[in-house]
């Protein structure tokens, strides 16, 4: 009788341990998986940031390029004037244009999230 309550013990031990066992391994594959997300996450934040500032430099210039045109307007530098007007609106739209692009980084993920 003590022979078979120390087997039966035993057999749920050692059961347990497996069953631990198992789940310390997909914890493990869970928090691989998170610091793989976390690190794509980052590497998009890079992306985006690096094209944002492009942006904001051409949108600068462009706007500066239209303000100076404008100020030429009426005055001996007119048809100038008219030009940088033209030139400054269209690179600041194209920067304006890469500022908004640069936000198509901030919603990219590697993998979809899987259903659970």
């Amino acid at each position: 009788m003590k022979k078979s309550l120390l087997i039966i013990l035993l057999s749920l031990i050692s059961l347990a341990g497996a069953s631990a066992q198992g789940n310390y391994d997909s914890l493990k594959q869970q928090v691989l998986a998170l610091q793989a997300d976390v690190n794509n996450i980052h590497l998009n934040l890079e992306k985006s940031k690096s094209k944002f500032q492009r942006g904001i430099l051409v949108a600068t210039l462009g706007y500066t390029v239209t303000i100076a045109g404008g100020l030429m307007l009426g005055r001996e530098n007119d048809e100038l004037g008219q030009g940088l007007l033209v030139a400054g609106g269209v690179t600041g739209v194209i920067g304006t244009y890469m500022l908004v692009d640069a936000f198509k980084f901030l919603g990219r993920t590697r993998t979809r999230p899987s259903p659970q």
